[in-house]
């Protein structure tokens, strides 16, 4: 069987936006008080200016961090825990309710399409007094895959 080689692709903004539209699964890294890496696993998507989004709610110390400090990474993967990934940095703007709301329905939209009741869902969102993350894309890494270097290919 053929050793799978890692790889890195330097791609453009339009490359990593396709690559990002894809995916909802990540890792959300903001910075602690102690000035230490907090990670948070998230869903994500991109909203239709091209900002990653997240959900979550104003008591979460991914939310208190970034109030603190709006500077943050996320690693954006696939569903497959070896397949292609990248890091997105950029600066992240905290969301409450009620500016909150209808951005967590175009959230809910590119992650999960159409919601059978759009009142049900906003009322949710208020009663549960979501908030909403988004990071403004501004330097990304190569996407990469996992695996052998290239000289021990066969």
């Amino acid at each position: 069987m053929a050793r799978k080689i890692a790889t890195n692709r330097t791609v453009e903004r339009d490359e990593l936006i396709s690559f990002v539209r894809m995916r909802h699964k990540g890792v959300l890294s903001t910075t602690k008080i102690s000035g230490r890496p907090q990670m948070s696993l998230v869903t994500l998507g991109l909203d239709d200016e091209d900002r990653i989004v997240v959900a979550t709610y104003p008591e979460r110390i991914k939310t208190l961090n970034a109030r603190r400090n709006p500077e943050a990474s996320v690693l954006v993967m696939g569903d497959e825990f070896n397949g292609e990934w990248v890091q997105v940095n950029g600066t992240l703007e905290v969301l409450d309710l009620p500016e909150a709301l209808e951005p967590l329905c175009e959230y809910f939209q590119v992650i999960s399409g159409e919601h059978p009741d759009w009142a049900e869902y906003r009322q949710a969102m208020i009663e549960q007094g979501k908030s909403l993350l988004r990071l403004s894309i501004e330097t990304w890494s190569p996407i990469s895959r996992g695996g052998f270097p290239a000289r021990l290919a066969d």
